[in-house]
């Protein structure tokens, strides 16, 4: 991708989410759905991290992981390309007496080579899409094995190109929002707080090929592939036995074929291969 294309539209999505850091934890705090989404990922992560571990948080946004992680003893250094979503994780983590596990840095996921704090980290973690948000990802992946210790951890969560719960839309007429990522090699336009910016969408067997040299996949689950998107939010109230009953097919069927490729998300882990073998 042409890399002046790429840094401008990375500067709009900026713009963008500067423009929702003031109220982004009051949209989305109460969500129930995101509040399943990321005990799950959460989970995922803490089952593969030793205590005290190292964290590169990339796209942190609001710090709302960043405090959790650091409340149960990670050490965090969380980047952003957002000024607005860094001052508000700055002032939370001061807020929270969390200064000295948590360190935040403006910069962008495909600029890491110029990151001020090159780590090495146990876990570089990056939630709910954010990696969508460049049309460079390869680019982003590649920048992972120098910043990791040997034997460290990637875990990503990211949006494929095909959501089942999104297609079904269709049924009500939502033909726009159904069939939205279908042209997602091209990039698919995103508006946020009235400014548009491009993303794209990337399927588990994209990041695996991009990383295959220097990582082994542990993982992929699907996320909101049978429990609805966050944006059904009134879903889990209005129909609360179904919502429970859910929840459990997906923990059912999250990693098995075709569940893990289908949700709104998947989450992949991935292991940086040991050097001396």
């Amino acid at each position: 991708m042409n890399e002046f294309i790429s840094s401008s539209n990375e500067q709009i999505a900026a713009e963008a989410f500067n423009r929702q850091s003031l109220v982004f934890d009051d949209i989305y705090s109460s969500n129930l759905i995101i509040q399943y989404k990321r005990e799950r990922v959460r989970n995922y992560a803490e089952k593969n991290m030793k205590p005290g571990s190292h964290i590169l948080e990339l796209n942190a946004g609001t710090g709302e992981d960043a405090v959790y992680f650091a409340e149960k003893g990670y050490y965090i250094h969380a980047a952003d390309i957002s000024p607005g979503m860094l001052d508000v994780l700055k002032k939370k983590i001061e807020a929270k007496g969390l200064t000295q596990l948590v360190t935040a840095e403006l910069c962008s996921f495909t600029e890491l080579k110029n990151l001020r704090d090159k780590g090495p980290y146990d876990l570089i973690f990056s939630n709910f899409a954010g990696l969508n948000c460049t049309g460079d990802l390869d680019k982003v992946l590649s920048s992972f094995s120098e910043l990791l210790k040997p034997s460290g951890i990637v875990l990503l969560v990211i949006m494929p190109g095909f959501c089942l719960w999104e297609t079904l839309l269709a049924l009500r007429g939502k033909f726009k929002t159904a069939f939205r990522r279908i042209n997602h090699k091209y990039g698919v336009p995103a508006n946020i707080e009235g400014v548009y910016f491009t993303c794209w969408y990337y399927s588990p067997s994209y990041v695996m090929r991009c990383l295959k040299k220097e990582f082994d996949v542990l993982g992929v689950e699907g996320l909101c592939t049978i429990v609805p998107p966050s944006y059904f939010e009134n879903f889990p109230k209005k129909y609360p036995k179904l919502y429970l009953w859910l929840q459990k097919k997906e923990e059912q069927f999250k990693n098995k074929w075709p569940w893990k490729n289908i949700g709104d998300y998947y989450v992949i882990l991935l292991k940086k291969k040991n050097e001396d073998v």
